[in-house]
């Protein structure tokens, strides 16, 4: 059954729906890759990471899942997907070789990369019966592709230490299209260190040979914290919060389900023409839509007490302010700060979108060079052992990152590439571009909401309550 698009207050805004489904796969027993050739590690060597790759929020693995149709495949092509994918991993291993390693705590539960008897990523191949045209819209993420990325039996959430810092699953399908199933760990790199390994190894596949451009740089010891330990801001960030509020409970009292929705150019232009909140300063489409969709989620989820103190956090590249010390290109390690807007629930759900769009614009801009530099210190003072989620919703941006592009193994782009499952972490929220090789510039949104909320939810996404959304040829009203 394929997904649908229901109308909505505003035809700008769709709810899209995807189906209910079994995977049924075989999976052969997992193969580690090794570097195809010598790497400048030996045998219990070890390499740094700074408090930027071991911060808690990365020590996790990043599931996404890749969708290719058959259609661009050689007939004459002898060599399977598979042992394509794998020789190519191989040869990428060389310049990438800490990917072949394994995460240890060394003093004070710090990590780092050690190079032990278990090296290596690891590859999973898997077939299934289905054809891809029987899963449905394969441009919205869905929970029922989890099969598809591989999960040791009874691995314990969260763990990072003594894994394969990749892990990837082949399946091939009835109809001979495939999907490549990642498991990237985030203490190696962000999302555009990410970026850059996969095009390299994207372009290795496809060419023959290896390529890897620029030259992968670690280079984690210029983020090393200061001596002393200078935290100059209160990082409310990474601050353990009691939850007195009825959040935390609705979210996690019951099972929440993933919904998705597709937000036009347009509506984005008007919520921003909405959102903008002095002339002097310039409000960003993601400003406005991170406004918006925070007080929406809020709204929806009826959160009490009104005085209650709310957070919203957000990845920002810090590359481009590095200014005292920029990093060399090819660094593809953590250059990300947790920005931070806080707001009670009264002044969110009850204030205007413009005011909350200003609490987002300038925690943005407060992320400095000298803010992660206190970052960097604070994690080393005061070392987070979990995740705060008190009063807190976070907005990964996925929108900039050349995922399409980057991801042609040879076979052209895929049908889909991203995120499948957000409901083992529900307070987080992901804004997705589209796949379509000519940019629409539509964004899909994928949030979790307990049953009870997801009404009201998508109601308020889709009519911006609160603030009157300007027409087609007007100004902003309502702010």
């Amino acid at each position: 059954m394929a997904s649908s698009s229901s109308p909505s207050s505003s035809s700008s805004v769709q709810e899209l729906h995807f189906p209910p489904l079994n995977i049924p796969i075989t999976t052969s027993r997992p193969v580690h890759v090794s570097p195809a050739g010598p790497i400048p590690a030996e045998f219990g060597h070890s390499l740094y990471l700074s408090n930027l790759d071991d911060i808690i929020g990365a020590r996790v693995f990043t599931p996404t899942v890749y969708f290719y149709r058959s259609d661009f495949f050689n007939p004459d092509d002898e060599k399977p997907v598979v042992r394509t994918l794998r020789e190519a991993l191989a040869a990428v291993l060389v310049p990438y070789y800490p990917l072949s390693g394994r995460l240890r705590e060394a003093m004070n539960g710090k990590l780092e990369v050690f190079f032990g008897p278990e090296q290596g990523a690891l590859m999973v191949e898997a077939y299934s019966e289905m054809a891809l045209a029987e899963l449905g819209d394969l441009t919205v993420p869905n929970p029922a592709w989890a099969p598809l990325i591989y999960v040791f039996p009874d691995e314990e959430p969260y763990k990072v230490l003594d894994m394969p810092l990749l892990i990837a699953q082949v399946t091939v399908f009835s109809c001979g299209g495939f999907s490549l199933g990642l498991r990237l760990c985030h203490c190696i790199c962000d999302g555009l260190g990410a970026m850059q390994f996969l095009g390299s190894w994207a372009a290795t596949a496809k060419s023959g040979t290896l390529i890897a451009k620029p030259d992968p740089v670690w280079d984690r010891e210029v983020f090393r914290p200061r001596d002393p330990p200078a935290v100059k801001f209160p990082h409310v960030e990474f601050m353990k919060i009691d939850d007195e509020s009825s959040l935390t409970m609705s979210l996690w009292q019951e099972k929440p389900v993933q919904r998705c929705y597709r937000v036009s150019r347009e509506f984005q232009a008007r919520l921003k023409a909405v959102a903008q909140f002095s002339d002097r300063f310039t409000c960003t489409t993601f400003d406005a839509m991170a406004a918006h969709i925070w007080r929406s989620w809020v709204r929806a989820l009826d959160v009490k007490p009104l005085d209650y103190r709310l957070r919203l956090t957000f990845s920002v590249n810090a590359r481009q302010k590095l200014k005292e010390a920029p990093l060399r290109d090819g660094f593809y390690g953590n250059v990300v700060c947790l920005a931070c807007a806080t707001s009670s629930v009264d002044e969110l759900v009850n204030g205007r979108l413009s005011d909350t769009a200003r609490l987002v614009r300038e925690a943005r801009i407060d992320v400095s060079e000298e803010y992660l530099r206190s970052t960097i210190d604070y994690v080393e003072v005061d070392r987070p052992r979990r995740l705060e989620f008190g009063g807190k919703l976070t907005i990964t941006q996925w929108t900039r990152f050349p995922i399409y592009e980057t991801a042609d193994f040879g076979w052209g782009r895929p049908v889909y590439a991203g995120p499948i499952d957000l409901t083992p972490t529900p307070q987080v929220c992901v804004l997705l571009p589209e796949g379509e090789a000519e940019p629409s510039g539509r964004t899909v949104i994928c949030i979790c909401l307990p049953e009870f909320a997801t009404g009201k939810f998508t109601e308020l996404l889709c009519s911006g309550v609160g603030d009157r959304l300007p027409s087609a040829g007007g100004g902003a009203e309502g702010v």
